[in-house]
């Protein structure tokens, strides 16, 4: 049986989506693994070999044979990332160079865009080729990623099947190791554990109340059936469709309603104080933020997406327990 591979295999996706594949097919696991906190996520999943990150485009190459699919979901994921050259050198360099080895040995390649490409969303967030090129990321980490799908676009040899998918705010379990970097459920269980509070950043602007800035938010469990659906599409025979596709709830949510159901799981009345937003990020701060969601269920993807209310719940009772 030939082997499937997941980059970022320890991190938050890559996790989620090794637990769903594990004992279903042998899975090669491909991260750093120098994180015990991120090492953590992999317990209780059975894999049949691991990679070090700087090792695996060479194994790539000699071994690309026995490989049915690549899951590239790793990458330096910390949006105050500000060193262009380390972005480069994982997100971009990294990534052309799986692409390439994916393309001469004909391996289906799924990889991690993501929704920071869109900026501050003057150009809407629709997932059309066509308007990817003006997209005007805020930040290095979004550029690193918009400019790996202007790569893929204008690329005339391709794997068999590739699609690029844009998380949009993505929570869920295993994110334990992403510190700062980790959704606002996960911050928010912490400080009402700790204070029975949560602390939200007020509205700077009249439009919005306080804690009603919009955001998409959607669970793991819907971002890995997502990765899942296009895996089955890349390797069954039928209409295939490549292109880059949001990923998202493809509804708007205040962050106010994000961690209410946090306090509800927990028993605990609703008790949110409203902090201003630092100086130094108030200007590029996303006050809306939601997936065009058409062309993924034009592509056949036909599963509901988890509500705020089951997946906060669900979260909360998975972190009550581990």
């Amino acid at each position: 049986m030939k082997k499937t591979v997941i980059t970022g295999a320890a991190g938050f996706i890559g996790s989620n989506l090794a637990r769903k594949l594990s004992g279903s097919t042998p899975l090669v696991l491909v991260d750093k693994f120098n994180n015990e906190v991120k090492n953590h996520n992999l317990e209780g999943i059975a894999y049949e070999e691991k990679i070090d990150r700087d090792d695996f485009v060479k194994w790539l190459e000699v071994n690309g044979n026995e490989i049915k699919i690549v899951y590239h979901l790793g990458a330096r994921t910390d949006t105050t990332e500000f060193n262009m050259q380390v972005l480069n050198a994982l997100n971009l360099d990294y990534s052309k160079a799986v692409w390439r080895v994916c393309t001469e040995k004909q391996i289906p390649l799924i990889y991690a865009s993501s929704a920071a490409t869109y900026g501050a969303g003057e150009h809407g967030f629709n997932d059309s080729h066509n308007l990817i090129k003006e997209l005007k990321p805020l930040n290095p980490y979004g550029l690193s990623k918009q400019l790996f799908d202007l790569f893929v676009l204008e690329q005339k040899q391709t794997p068999p099947f590739w699609a690029g998918l844009k998380f949009f705010n993505v929570y869920g379990p295993y994110e334990f190791h992403k510190g700062r970097m980790a959704s606002v459920v996960f911050h928010a269980y912490r400080q009402i554990k700790e204070t029975g509070q949560v602390k939200l950043f007020k509205s700077h602007r009249d439009d919005y109340p306080d804690g009603g800035q919009l955001r998409d938010f959607v669970f793991v469990d819907d971002v890995v059936n997502v990765c899942l659906f296009f895996g089955q599409m890349a390797n069954e025979s039928g209409v295939q469709r490549p292109g880059i596709y949001n990923v998202g709830s493809g509804k708007a949510r205040t962050f106010n309603d994000l961690v209410r159901p946090v306090f509800n799981t927990l028993g605990l009345p609703v008790n949110i104080e409203y902090v201003s937003i630092p100086q130094d990020i108030r200007g590029t701060y996303q006050y809306f933020t939601e997936a065009t969601m058409d062309k993924l269920l034009r592509a056949g993807y036909t599963q509901n997406f988890t509500s705020i209310e089951k997946g906060v719940e669900k979260y909360t009772l998975f972190l009550e327990k581990h």
